[in-house]
Formats: C-alpha cells, structure tokens, sequence
C-alpha cells in the first residue's frame, strides 16, 4: 500500500503529461471495444436477418443443387420425399423452387433468379401474402427494394417474364410487381423475383418439385435420400468469415493505438529514472531494496492504465450506450455490393470484452513500466545519489 501511495503520488506530479498519456491510453481502450463491439454486432444481426428472411433454422438441399452455379438448377430438382412432404403440410418447412428467367422493363432485357414460394408461408419475413393475386391478370410478384431500383420498377409496374420450362421450351407471361420490401439479405434482394410456388411448378412443368426446403425450429431433422441438411452455421459460412477477415484487418488501428500508448509510457518512465536518481539513491539508502524501488516503478506506470480505465468509462460509456442503442448508420446501401450489412448497426459490447480489453491493455502496461525500470537493479546507490548518470 505504501508503495501504491508514493506511486499515485510521483504519477500525478508529473501533471500534464500524465493526463495527456492517460487520455491516449484510454482512447485506445474505448476504440478497441467499440470496433471489436460493432463487428460483433455485424455478426449478430448478419445471422438474425438471414434466419428472418431466408435461412429460418437451416435449409435441405435437393442433391446436386448449388447457389452459385445457375446452370445446375434444372438438374437439381426434385419431388419432396414423403416424410418432409408432411412437414410441409404442417407448415414446418417451406419449399422454394428456383429458376432462370429473363425480365423486360420498359423494352429493357435483364437476367434474374425466378424463386417460388407459396403466398401463405409465415416462416419467412418476405411479404409472400400479395403473391395469391388474380388467375386471370398479369402474374403477381414480390421484388426487393435494391432489385426494384435496378429495373427502375415501382409498385403495380408490370413487364413482361421469360422462362424455360422442363423441356426446353420458352414461355413468356406479364407479370405485376404486387409487393416491394426492403432487407439486408442481398442474396434474396439483389437479381431476385419472388413468384407464388404453384404458378412457377405450373410455368416450368415441375409440380410437386423444388430445390430447397427451408426449415423452422420445430421441424425435426430427418435424414432422406437424396437431400441435405445444412446448418445455419454452415449456410452462414462465407459472412462469417468475411466478419473474420475484417476483424484480422482492424486490429492495425489497434496496435498503433497501443504503440502511441506505450510509447508515452515508455517515454515517461525511462525519463523519470533519469531525473530522479537521486530519490532513487536515498530509497535504496534508506532501506528499500532494488526489488521494491523496481515494483514502485512499475506500480507507477501500471497506475497509467488504471487512471485511463477509469477516464475511458467517463467518456467512453455514453459513446458505447449511443452505439449500442441508435447505432451508426451508412450513407450507402452494402447489398449494392453482395454485403449482407443493414443500414444501421449496432454494437454489440458484452462485458467480457470489456474485461479482455481492460486486462490486455493493463498487461500490457505493466510490461512497459517494468522494462525500463530493470535499470533501477545494476544502480550503485552512492553514484546515484551524487546524481550520476545511469
């Protein structure tokens, strides 16, 4: 405790620059938990939109069908087996069936994916209900609000679909845009029209077929021939480790946070062992040990991190409770680029973040007061206090 006192005491004394250094320190702490925060964050509600909008608990794969090779959907077809067929009629799976098409805005010619999906499903948030529409007037369809934005559509437009049924041949029908919704799952947004399921087996001539199987929380998991079960972890793969990388990258702005940081730290207590020789030598004079006059000083820079800690939680808190609550939003829309991000983020600061990062920089800290304090051991105390120098 008397080594605390004294500490405390020749930390503050050193007044501006103290508080200088402590205010660097403690930026670094508040910025490293608010990136750290906001990319958890992204992570969450990554995850949250695509379980809402497209994933639900996890999809079934008809085999052979891949999201990234548009030319195997028409092999990767098939009837919905018996067993997931009566989850289906208990509404606790959702098949969508999934084609190439080509739309005409306007005389304009665009490729896009044609998904069905029955109108009365209440396991997606896609506005689905619209899709029920007249049999004798233009097709109903739901786009979202990035998709409507590239075919220069609005609500009640109507254009002209193209397709390719099972056999081969062409079709082409009106359609109307019944619905327009806005998400930020790119993958069902962007090149994306959403049909009602039985108008699009009836189109390509594959009643009872789809491509995936889309599963609630209270479907259980069952093992059929021919079709596989993907977790949403491993549907979530490629953002998550998109959320890595980023991750990876920021922790740059990290270390030179901390390099400013300890630099000061550093600085400081290398210069303070310089000047105060002298203080050194009548410690030791007076009793103290070399291992205990090394402990004062490492005790003194340690106290940096924990005044920062405590400046940090000054400022630091409304900042992180600001984010947490009304979150950051961006000028542009990240579908525009494939990126499954909202428009708004959160973050998402747990209170064991707070205590690594706390803990870290602490460490860290200690390590820095102590390096230039070892010179404090080779010390003659009768030439330090003659004011030799070291």
């Amino acid at each position: 405790m008397l080594l605390f006192k004294t500490a405390l005491q020749s930390l503050i004394g050193n007044g501006l620059k103290t508080w200088l250094t402590v205010f660097v320190l403690s930026l670094a702490i508040v910025m490293i938990i608010i990136m750290q925060g906001i990319l958890h964050g992204w992570s969450r509600q990554a995850i949250d939109d695509a379980q809402r909008w497209e994933l639900a608990d996890g999809q079934y794969w008809c085999g052979g069908y891949d999201p990234w090779d548009p030319f195997s959907l028409d092999s990767a077809t098939a009837s919905i087996p018996e067993p997931l067929a009566r989850q289906v009629e208990q509404g606790l799976l959702e098949p969508v069936l999934i084609t190439q098409a080509t739309v005409y805005p306007e005389g304009r010619m665009q490729g896009v994916m044609l998904r069905g999906i029955r109108p009365g499903q209440q396991l997606l948030e896609i506005p689905t209900a619209v899709l029920r529409g007249d049999s004798m007037g233009p097709v109903p369809v739901v786009v979202g609000a990035f998709m409507a934005r590239q075919l220069k559509v609005k609500l009640n437009d109507e254009m002209i679909l193209r397709w390719r049924d099972k056999n081969g041949a062409f079709e082409a029908v009106d359609i109307r845009i019944a619905g327009v919704f806005k998400t930020a799952v790119p993958s069902i947004d962007n090149g994306v029209l959403w049909i009602g399921l039985e108008n699009l087996q009836a189109m390509t001539m594959r009643q009872g077929e789809a491509n995936i199987l889309v599963k609630s929380e209270a479907a259980e998991v069952i093992e059929v021939e021919g079709w596989t079960f993907k977790t949403v972890d491993k549907l979530m793969e490629a953002t998550l480790l998109l959320v890595k990388t980023k991750s990876a990258g920021t922790s740059v702005f990290y270390v030179i946070f901390l390099l400013l940081a300890m630099l000061a730290i550093f600085d400081t207590q290398t210069l303070a062992i310089f000047r105060r020789q002298r203080e050194i030598g009548t410690m030791v004079a007076l009793g103290m040990t070399r291992g205990q006059v090394v402990k004062h000083f490492t005790i003194e820079g340690s106290l940096y991190a924990l005044l920062a800690i405590v400046v940090g939680a000054v400022w630091g808190t409304p900042l992180i409770w600001y984010l947490s609550a009304v979150g950051i939003s961006f000028p542009m829309e990240a579908a525009e680029f494939g990126v499954p991000m909202a428009d708004v983020m959160y973050a998402a600061v747990t209170p064991g973040l707070v205590l690594g990062t706390v803990l870290f920089v602490f460490v860290v800290t200690a390590i820095v007061s102590y390096l230039p304090a070892r010179k404090i051991a080779t010390m003659n105390p009768t030439e330090a206090i003659r004011g030799k120098i070291l």
